[in-house]
């Protein structure tokens, strides 16, 4: 079960009203920067801009793929451990807003985590050390220390006791 916060709204549904709980300033800035980073062939400028300017906890050795796009209005909601890949044209999310509420959720990628390319990781989810994440995959749920998940919807591919690192 993803670990989330509901915030309901009133009125217009809660998108229309996103500038009540995140500054436009920090909206701008923030996508500038993110936008800067997805371009950037250069890991260490990547990690440098992820740490710095948008405060998300990255691990040492820790490499993001080119066009990766971590959430705009909560990026220092994410940490990702050392020595992990984030596939090219990774979504990783923090919050959703919905019609009649938000939601916000700290998004954790352990460590020697392996996500593949065009994945989708939503708010409130946990991926264990040593996971990997199929190409493609929606992250809806949180994933086992040690196991291959991958589809839409998520699901064990293979199980942490009976991985093979040879294959």
């Amino acid at each position: 079960m993803r670990k989330i916060t509901r915030h309901p709204v009133e009125g217009p549904n809660a998108l229309w009203q996103i500038y009540r709980t995140v500054s436009p300033w920090k909206g701008i800035k923030n996508f500038v920067c993110i936008q800067i980073a997805r371009y950037c062939p250069i890991l260490q400028v990547k990690n440098w801009i992820y740490r710095h300017m948008l405060g998300m906890k990255v691990g040492k050795h820790t490499a993001f793929g080119l066009m990766v796009m971590v959430d705009v209005f909560f990026p220092e909601k994410i940490s990702v451990g050392e020595n992990s890949v984030i596939g090219y044209n990774t979504t990783i999310l923090a919050h959703e807003y919905l019609i009649h509420e938000y939601r916000l959720g700290e998004v954790i990628i352990g460590e020697n985590v392996m996500i593949g390319a065009n994945s989708t990781i939503l708010p409130g989810v946990t991926i264990g050390d040593g996971a990997i994440v199929a190409a493609g995959s929606v992250v809806h749920k949180d994933v086992a220390p040690g196991t291959f998940v991958g589809g839409n919807p998520l699901r064990e591919l293979r199980p942490a006791a009976t991985r093979d690192d040879s294959e």
